[in-house]
């Protein structure tokens, strides 16, 4: 899997998923930093990742658009806030539920994260 984090993510993510053998790419990485919604998916899926957010509304939205359209894209991963926490400690839980998913086939796919099971 090759992902892409949503810049609401801090480093310590990437740096988990990267130790976790998942191959994880910032905005900030491709100089995309505060760049729109639909621009930061257009990256995805020229990059071929698939993308990290927690921003459900705006990117299911451009990924239904972008299906509809006939298009193709290589997953969208939601992390809701109320499951896992942006804070440097929060990055283990969520770095477990990414690769829980990193086998399956994302492509064209809206994924909701949820927290491992103990």
């Amino acid at each position: 899997m090759n992902l892409l984090l949503d810049e609401m993510y801090p480093p310590a993510l990437a740096e988990a998923l990267r130790a976790a053998g998942i191959e994880t790419t910032t905005l900030a990485d491709l100089q995309l930093r505060g760049s729109s919604d639909p621009e930061v998916f257009a990256a995805a899926i020229a990059g071929g990742y698939a993308l990290l957010t927690e921003n459900v509304g705006d990117f299911t939205r451009i990924a239904a658009e972008h299906s509809t359209s006939g298009a193709h894209h290589h997953g969208l991963l939601i992390a809701l806030s109320s499951r896992f926490s942006r804070r440097p400690g929060g990055a283990k839980p969520l770095a477990a539920a990414i690769v829980a998913t990193a086998k399956q086939d994302l492509r064209d796919r809206v994924v909701y994260l949820d927290t491992p099971s103990t």
